[in-house]
């Protein structure tokens, strides 16, 4: 019975703080409809529609701060600031550079974190190691394939050390985000990877620009950043399942 009753009580903490966590998260959904409303996308770059576009990214950070503590800073809160960063300069074509150099310190920053001893620790097994293999290959053909655009833009020398560089940050983060065995985390390390991987087809007119392309990246790109946000609040309560899992 007192098994039972430890099961019930934990279901119910659970269930508490998912309700919690939704709440808290409410600033982050409007923010979000709120710039896909306004069209925020379409507006001439300035300081107005950089900050509609980054805000979003900006509460997401104040929702995990408020959750794990200052010691988040240096992990996913800092990622989340940096991605605002990126968020702002990507709204002047002419800091772009800049934009993907801040993006590049968030997936560091989010590797740290799914690398530090909050997220539990598996061991590696065939598929994992499959999926690695996977993603290493994809991210190496991608690159390929992008080379003969980024020859043709006018920063070339930057530009291809410089994506070379940031692909292998992000496959390293999606790579991390797998041993984690945690599905939101799993599944916004993928999302980013999408959203950046449309972000550049457009950026080096590797396809026609779309009606609805830069739609499309921003929604994946919001989700990415949510999926990490609530797996870095639930990274610790998973910990301690698998803790107990393995004192069975």
């Amino acid at each position: 019975m007192d098994i039972l009753e430890t099961h019930a009580y934990d279901r119910r903490q659970r269930r508490n703080m998912s309700c919690a966590l939704f709440l808290s998260l409410l600033p982050f959904f409007l923010a979000a409809a709120l710039y896909f409303y306004m069209g925020a996308h379409d507006w001439p770059a300035s300081i107005t529609s950089a900050g509609v576009k980054s805000a979003p990214t900006l509460l997401l950070a104040a929702v995990v701060l408020s959750w794990n503590g200052g010691q988040s800073i240096l992990g996913v809160v800092g990622g989340l600031i940096f991605s605002a960063v990126g968020d702002c300069c990507l709204v002047w074509p002419e800091l772009f550079l800049h934009g993907m150099g801040a993006f590049a310190v968030a997936h560091l920053l989010y590797s740290l974190t799914f690398l530090s001893s909050r997220y539990a620790t598996y061991t590696s097994s065939s598929w994992t190691r499959l999926l690695y293999l996977i993603l290493f290959m994809f991210g190496g053909g991608f690159y390929t394939y992008l080379f003969p655009f980024l020859k043709k833009a006018p920063d070339s020398h930057l530009l291809i050390p410089g994506v070379g560089i940031y692909i292998v940050l992000i496959i390293v983060m999606g790579m991390l985000a797998i041993r984690t065995r945690h599905i939101s985390t799993l599944l916004g390390s993928l999302s980013f990877m999408v959203s950046d991987l449309s972000l550049a087809l457009q950026v080096f007119k590797v396809t026609a620009p779309t009606v609805h392309g830069n739609t499309f990246v921003m929604v994946m790109y919001y989700l990415a950043q949510l999926l990490i946000a609530v797996g870095d609040v639930k990274a610790v309560e998973n910990k301690d399942d698998f803790a107990k899992w393995k004192r069975t």
